[in-house]
């Protein structure tokens, strides 16, 4: 018995932005590794780009993220 199924269609209302297709999709129809979601309309499937780089630039810019020095000498 299998632990988990592979779902070969999407539920209706479920929207992902497909990374290899650069394509927004209802319901998973391609690969997981190549998308981004569920989003709940399609609007922010369409967004999903814009989304995933305003979201790095808080990451990137997020102090909690940086290691503080550990004294001694610079390291560049």
């Amino acid at each position: 018995m299998a632990l988990f199924k592979k779902r070969t269609v999407g539920k209706p209302g479920e929207w992902y932005y497909c990374l290899q297709h650069q394509k927004v999709e209802e319901g998973p129809e391609c690969p997981a590794k190549d998308r981004f979601g569920p989003y709940a309309t399609r609007k922010e499937a369409e967004h999903a780009m814009a989304t995933a780089r305003e979201r790095n630039l808080e990451w990137e810019n997020d102090p909690k993220w940086h290691d503080a020095p550990t004294g001694g000498r610079d390291e560049d």
